[in-house]
């Protein structure tokens, strides 16, 4: 058998070791089956927030009141009628503070009488105690005589003062009767909109334990979103960062506004005072809110009250970042493909992370693609770089 020659053999060993490597590397590639999922690093903004379920409120709403009882006579708004501070809204009978009024006056007019009659009488109990004072100067009146003037006119000074007071008290519930005759006109106490009334006209209203409320109005031009803020986010919110909100009628528009008070205690608190020998398992088996407040404008009268918010509260926010998927890292690692399919491990150093997207600081360029997931029987060992052959193929 012929021998080769020694400088022909050195040019087939690589030969050799390349057919091996087609033969059974690429092989071994068919046979896992796996294939990469991969995203490009991109430009976008990111930010990281915290999400909590928000109701719209009016920014201010009053219950409007009856101060009087009676039967309500008429009532002069509508549902949804705006309103101006003063306005006329409902009245109530009032012929029991007409007569309260007249009562009142009658009184008043009556004393004015007795004062009037009074004073004469003091005029001349005056007269008469100067006369008394001047004869008995001359020793023509007995001592007696002069002391009965002098007690008749302090008398008459005294009833005058007495009838005065009483004057004073008369005055006094004239003008209370006044206030109460007002009272049975209701009017507006600001400016809103009617967003209800719970009454109807000839229906009968009791003001002796408490104010029955007529309606309520509303300012619905600035809307006030209350976010229920669980107590683990609660230590992340600050009273001045940025939020947004979206409604579930236009989930693609965000409503920006600025985070202005947390309130100090959760809302369970006005049940706890109540019912204070509840027990502690019970307690601290409920959810604790804590209730976070932000002012939006409402010019076009689209946000409501009671309406459900998507409410985010941004805790950190980067414009133009460089990202890719968060489940694209491992660690401080991710795994590059280049333009010919090969892979390898990259040291990357993360930025901003929300857990869908993770900014990339150093390490990644934008356009290269990472691997975010494998997929095929092969897809546990796929994951890794694969061996190269033999002469680095």
């Amino acid at each position: 058998m012929p021998r080769l020659h020694p400088r022909l053999l050195w040019w087939l060993l690589p030969l050799f070791a390349l057919f091996i490597w087609f033969a059974f590397g690429r092989q071994g590639d068919a046979e896992s089956g796996a294939q990469y999922i991969t995203a490009s690093a991109e430009r976008r903004d990111l930010e990281q927030s915290v999400l909590a379920d928000g109701t719209l409120e009016a920014r201010k709403q009053v219950s409007v009141g009856a101060q009087v009882s009676g039967q309500i006579k008429a009532l002069h708004v509508a549902l949804g009628d705006k309103v101006k501070a003063g306005d006329l809204l409902a009245e109530i009978d009032d012929l029991t503070q007409q007569n309260s009024l007249k009562d009142a006056e009658a009184q008043r007019t009556n004393l004015d009488a007795q004062i009037a009659a009074k004073q004469a009488a003091l005029r001349n109990a005056e007269l008469t105690f100067t006369r008394q004072q001047n004869l008995l100067a001359r020793r023509l009146v007995s001592q007696a005589d002069y002391d009965t003037a002098k007690a008749t006119l302090d008398q008459t000074r005294a009833e005058i003062r007495a009838l005065q007071a009483q004057r004073v008290q008369a005055e006094i519930a004239l003008d209370t009767a006044r206030v109460n005759l007002g009272y049975t006109q209701i009017r507006a106490p600001l400016d809103g909109t009617v967003v209800a009334i719970p009454v109807e006209v000839g229906q009968t209203v009791n003001a002796v334990q408490s104010a029955p409320t007529l309606m309520k109005i509303a300012q619905l031009d600035t809307m006030t979103v209350e976010a229920q803020i669980s107590e683990a986010d609660v230590i992340k919110a600050k009273v001045g960062m940025p939020v947004y909100f979206t409604i579930l009628g236009a989930p693609e528009t965000r409503n920006e506004a600025t985070l202005r008070a947390i309130e100090p205690a959760p809302d369970s608190i006005n049940s706890d005072t109540s019912s204070s020998s509840t027990s502690s398992t019970s307690t601290s088996s409920s959810a604790i809110y804590y209730n976070g407040l932000f002012d939006v404008p409402n010019p076009d009268g689209v946000l409501r009250i009671s309406m459900t918010a998507q409410v985010y509260l941004v805790l950190d926010r980067v414009s133009q970042a460089l990202v890719i998927p968060a489940p694209a890292l491992q660690g401080d690692q991710v795994q590059v493909v280049d333009e010919q399919g090969r892979v390898s491990v990259r040291r990357v150093k993360v930025g901003l992370n929300n857990k869908v997207h993770a900014q990339i600081l150093e390490g990644l360029k934008e356009g290269e693609k990472v691997i975010v997931s494998t997929t095929g029987e092969g897809a546990s060992s796929a994951s890794r770089p694969r061996m190269r052959g033999p002469m680095g193929f």
